[in-house]
Formats: structure tokens, C-alpha cells, sequence
């Protein structure tokens, strides 16, 4: 019979938990004669076990059974303390039925009797590739779980601009009134002090609703007076332990941007410098035009290579270890007592807003550096992949939304307001159908398929009997979509999977207001 041929996996680090010298041995030969090449280390008490996890790091645990003083379910346990997903095997001469399947139950990844180890192989790289599958999985739902709170964060804050900028109008309206009371000064200073407050409350607001949108206002931006601007804004933050350089290359140089933005990135990222030197230390802003080639750029990032202005914060802080580097851009993620883990999040969203990119280079005792990239030629604008939010603004159009759920209910009807939509919200079917009842006809409808009292399609289907002929959005979830047979044909209906977000939302709501036929 021909030698079957296994590709040859790399080296892996195996720590075999065995007090035999000549039975670990064999078990190595084993794997090596299968062309799985090991690192081992062996150890055959507890302390040393638990040293051995931290600092040699395995990839898998060959452990036997029974040993003088310890035992492998003893060390099953710790290391499911420690790891889920860590396979571990035992190797076990005296493992019948009952404990194999005991082992198995309490988290063991498989059994090999060291009298028939012609298995050991097989289940050694089956083991790593299954951890590896479950290693993978658990990052792709923790990763989706991070993106359905940053979109709930980003609605809420389209929620909660469009709510602020109408208590400050009344601020605003206030400030100029007061000031008009020339003749008394006391008076003129409160209206001048009410009305910035106003406006710089407004500038957040705007500021909120770009990051809930996901879009930029655009204007011409000049390097020397972003810079110049910005210096102003540090005085009287930096202390006198720290020590702040401007460095400008070219003080003329103008591109496309968002003045607000780039200060407040720019804010983000030095005083996080500050506070990461308390007890003093460097602290250099430089400017610097780089032409970038295409494979400067990540998998994960659209290369664009031309013309670029690199903007960098450079500290001589105590730096970070690749640990902390690994999660620095993740949502809620933060190494300070207080911190709200989005700062590094708002700044590389700021960044890319620009069609840009951000790089940090750091490790402990050698400061940190970060350099944002900010095209400065043209870039071709894709349709396709570029949506661009301004033109999904409504036109006052009345929404009525049928959501359940309040919290829900809220975030849609705020985000349609703040872009323009008039959302009227009701929270079942027979509230939305009195509210036609007593306002008329909408010019669309948003309904939520899961309700439970009066589903989204049988309100739908009572609407349509009402006369309803506009535009209608369906929410569904993907793994269950709503039954439609009941309803007559609709040219103007969008379903759309649940959860929603902003762009998405905003897009079917300009197709169904459209027309747009459903497939």
C-alpha cells in the first residue's frame, strides 16, 4: 500500500504532562514520525504546570493520567481556568470507558491509550485545527458585537444632536436678544457669554451628528492655520513638565477637510501623550508631505497611492507593549481608570472621513508615535463603495414607524429627524392605524416584522385596505423572513435585515420614497 502523504504542519510547542521520561519520548516519536514537529517541555507537578503554561505558551497539553502528587484531571481543570479553547489530550495507559468520557464532559479535547498511539497523530491535528476554528469564530462574534454597539452608538448620538439642537436654538436666541441691551453692560456680557455658549454647543452638535453619519463638511483646509490654530487650543493644557514643538513643513499647503475634526483628532491624541508622561517629558507635532505606494497600505484598507500629507504626535512616554498595541482602535477598549474607550475610535474614524490612514509605532521605553496620512491628490470617488450621506437626507417627508421595542422606536424615529425625515412613532399596529386615522396618509411606512401583538405584515396588510399606497420598509431578521403571500403586489416595499444600520436604513428609505420595484 502507498505511504499516504500528510502535509507537514509547523513546529508546534507541546507541554506533556507525564513522569515518565521513556513514555514522553515515545509519545514525540510518535508525532515526529508523522511529520508533526515538536518543541516539547515536560513537567510532572503542579507548579511547574502552571510556570509552563505562562511562560512556554503551548499549543496543545499531552497529559497522562495518573502521577505521583498530581493528576491530569487536576490539570485539565487549571488550564480550562485559564483557556477554553487550548486542546488537551490525554495520553493515558489506564483510562477506561467511564473516565474517558468523564474527561471528555469535563472539557478534555480527546484520549489516546499509550498501548494503541497510532491515533495520537490524527487527533493531535485535528485538535489544533478545531481550536483554532473555535479561536476564529469567537473573534468574529466578538468583532460583531463591538459593530452592533458602535452602530447603537452612533445612533443614539444622531438621536441625541437632533434633541440638543433644539434646546440650544432657545440659547442662541436668548444671547442675541440680551446683547441688545447696550446700555447696560452687565447684561451685553451675559448675552455675549450665553450666545458662545450656544454656539460652541451647536459645533458638538454637528460634531455628533458627522459621527453618526458617518460624513464630513467639507472646506479648505490650510496647514499653518490648522497648526496655528491648534496651539492656541493647547494653551494652558500642556504642563510645565512637558515640553510641546510645532514642527510645519509647508504652512501654504491646503487640502480638503474638516477644520473641526482634525483639531479635535489632533486634541485626542496629544493629550492622551500627556497624560501617558506625568512626570514630564516631549511632546512634537510635525507636518510632512510622503508619497505613498500601494503596498504601504493594510488588507483591510483601500490602497490609494499619490500625495499625502503625514500629520504626527510624537512622545518620549513610557510607551506600549503589543498587547495594549493589539487592541488600541477597539470600541470601549481603554487603559485609564476614567476613559471611555472611544477616543483612538473617533480619531481613526476622523481619519478615514478623510480618505485617509492611521499608523502607531510603539513599544515600552521608547515613547509613542502616531502618524495620520491625509490624501492631498484627488481621489477617484466610487459610487459603489462611497455612500454619500448627504444625498440620503430627507425632504421632510412624513414617516410613521412601528416599532415595539421602545428603546428602538426612539433611535429610529431620532435618526430620521436628524436627517431630515419627520418620524411619527407608534408602538403597535393598532396605534399606527388611529394615527392615520386621525393625521391622514404618511408618505412612508417603517414596521418592524417581528412584533408580536400585531405583526408588521397583518398591520401592512390593514394599511394597504385603508388605501395605503407609499412607501414601506419592512425590518426582518435574515434567518426569518416575514411571510408576504398575504399582501397584494407592492412596487415600493424594501425589506431590510435586522440589525439595521444607518446607511442602510437611509438608503431603502430613499428607494421605497422612490418606487424602487421589489425582486
Amino acid at each position: 500500500m502507498p505511504h499516504r502523504q500528510i502535509k507537514a504542519m509547523p513546529t508546534i510547542r507541546v507541554l506533556q504532562v507525564e513522569d515518565s521520561e521513556l513514555d514522553a519520548e515515545l509519545v514525540l516519536a510518535e508525532l515526529e514520525a508523522d511529520d508533526i514537529h515538536c518543541q516539547a517541555r515536560l513537567v510532572d507537578d503542579e507548579a511547574s504546570y502552571l510556570a509552563a503554561l505562562g511562560e512556554f505558551a503551548p499549543n496543545i497539553v499531552l497529559s497522562d493520567l495518573s502521577i505521583p502528587g498530581f493528576s491530569g484531571q487536576r490539570a485539565l481543570e487549571l488550564l480550562r481556568e485559564r483557556d477554553e479553547d487550548l486542546p488537551f489530550i490525554f495520553v493515558s495507559a489506564t483510562l477506561g470507558e467511564e473516565a474517558a468520557i468523564e474527561a471528555l464532559h469535563h472539557g478534555a479535547t480527546d484520549y489516546i491509550l499509550k498501548q494503541n498511539p497510532v491515533r495520537l497523530a490524527s487527533a493531535v491535528r485535528r485538535a489544533l485545527v478545531e481550536a483554532e476554528a473555535r479561536k476564529s469564530n469567537r473573534r468574529a462574534e466578538a468583532d460583531l458585537i463591538r459593530a452592533q454597539r458602535f452602530e447603537s452608538l452612533a445612533m443614539l448620538a444622531g438621536g441625541l444632536s437632533h434633541d440638543l439642537r433644539n434646546l440650544l436654538q432657545p440659547l442662541l436666541l436668548a444671547g442675541d436678544s440680551l446683547r441688545d441691551y447696550q446700555d447696560d453692560p452687565r447684561l451685553m456680557r451675559l448675552g455675549n457669554l450665553v450666545r458662545d455658549c450656544g454656539k460652541r454647543g451647536l459645533e458638538m452638535v454637528h460634531s455628533m451628528l458627522s459621527f453618526a453619519r458617518g460624513a464630513r463638511r467639507a472646506e479648505r483646509v490650510r496647514v499653518g492655520t490648522l497648526m496655528s490654530a491648534f496651539g492656541l487650543l493647547m494653551q494652558g493644557s500642556v504642563p510645565r513638565s512637558v515640553v510641546m514643538e510645532l514642527a510645519i513643513d509647508d504652512p501654504e499647503l491646503a487640502f480638503e477637510g474638516n477644520h473641526t475634526e482634525l483639531q479635535q483628532c489632533l486634541l485626542n491624541l496629544c493629550l492622551n501623550a500627556i497624560q501617558a508622561m506625568p512626570d514630564g517629558g516631549g511632546l512634537r507635532i510635525e507636518t510632512t508631505q510622503q508619497r505613498l505606494a500601494e503596498d504601504f497600505f493594510l488588507a483591510e484598507e483601500v490602497p490609494h497611492a499619490g500625495r499625502y500629507l503625514r500629520i504626527s504626535v510624537i512622545d518620549s512616554g513610557p510607551g506600549m507593549d503589543q498587547a495594549v498595541l493589539e487592541h488600541l482602535f477597539e470600541p470601549f477598549f481603554t487603559t485609564k481608570d476614567a476613559g471611555t474607550g472611544l477616543g483612538l475610535v473617533s480619531c481613526k474614524r476622523i481619519v478615514a472621513s478623510h480618505g485617509g490612514v492611521m499608523r502607531v509605532d510603539s513599544k515600552p521605553g521608547d515613547g509613542t508615535r502616531f502618524d495620520l496620512y491625509i490624501p492631498l491628490d484627488e481621489l477617484e470617488a466610487d459610487a459603489a463603495a462611497i455612500d454619500d450621506m448627504q444625498s440620503l437626507e430627507g425632504a421632510a417627508e412624513r414617516v410613521l414607524v412601528v416599532v415595539e421595542e421602545a428603546g428602538q422606536l426612539s433611535l429610529l424615529s431620532d435618526t430620521l429627524d436628524a436627517y431630515g425625515y419627520q418620524a411619527h412613532a407608534s408602538q403597535s399596529g393598532t396605534a399606527a392605524l388611529q394615527w392615520i386615522e386621525a393625521g391622514g396618509l404618511p408618505d412612508l411606512v417603517l414596521l418592524d416584522a417581528d412584533m408580536n401583538l400585531f405583526t408588521g405584515v397583518r398591520t401592512l396588510a390593514a394599511l394597504v385596505e385603508q388605501g395605503y399606497e407609499g412607501g414601506v420598509i419592512l425590518l426582518a431578521r435574515p434567518d426569518a423572513p416575514p411571510d408576504l403571500h398575504e399582501l397584494p403586489p407592492l412596487d415600493n416595499l424594501q425589506l431590510v435585515d435586522k440589525p439595521v444600520s444607518t446607511a442602510a436604513l437611509l438608503r431603502a428609505l430613499r428607494k421605497a420614497l422612490g418606487g424602487t420595484a421589489r425582486t
